[in-house]
């Protein structure tokens, strides 16, 4: 678990990070350097979950090496419901396409990523937070 205290709120427990895999952990099918490192420094406060389409083909590859629960999705109805599994007050989600906007906005905290992608307009208006790259 970990606190966060935002300047304009009051501190809030997040237990589940829900991660958007192509163009946020990925840049076409490769992880983005830097991610596997920044995740590991993670998993003893926060519970890992991978979220992906699998467009390429590539997660189980890209995730050998990390420690979180991946589920394949078809949409991003799927990835809303499983906020809500979790527990949306406790979550925070990273995303930055189309299907990611409703788990943004769902997830107590949701962080767009610009990255080699770009992100979908609703995506970023949705989220409490917009970073250039997953490793800001």
């Amino acid at each position: 678990m970990r606190s966060v205290d935002l300047r304009d709120g009051q501190p809030f427990e997040l237990e589940h990070l829900v991660l958007d895999l192509n163009g946020t952990l990925s840049d076409h099918g490769r992880l983005i350097e830097g991610v596997a490192e920044r995740l590991k420094l993670l998993v003893d406060d926060l519970a890992l979950h991978l979220l992906t389409a699998d467009t390429f083909g590539s997660v189980e590859r890209l995730t050998a090496r990390l420690d979180v629960t991946v589920t394949t999705i078809a949409n991003g109805d799927e990835k809303v419901a499983c906020v809500e599994r979790l527990g949306a007050d406790r979550v925070v989600a990273i995303g930055n396409g189309r299907n990611d906007e409703a788990m943004l906005r769902r997830a107590r905290l949701g962080i767009a990523i610009l990255g080699p992608e770009g992100a979908a307009t609703g995506t970023l208006l949705a989220a409490d937070v917009v970073c250039s790259s997953i490793n800001d």
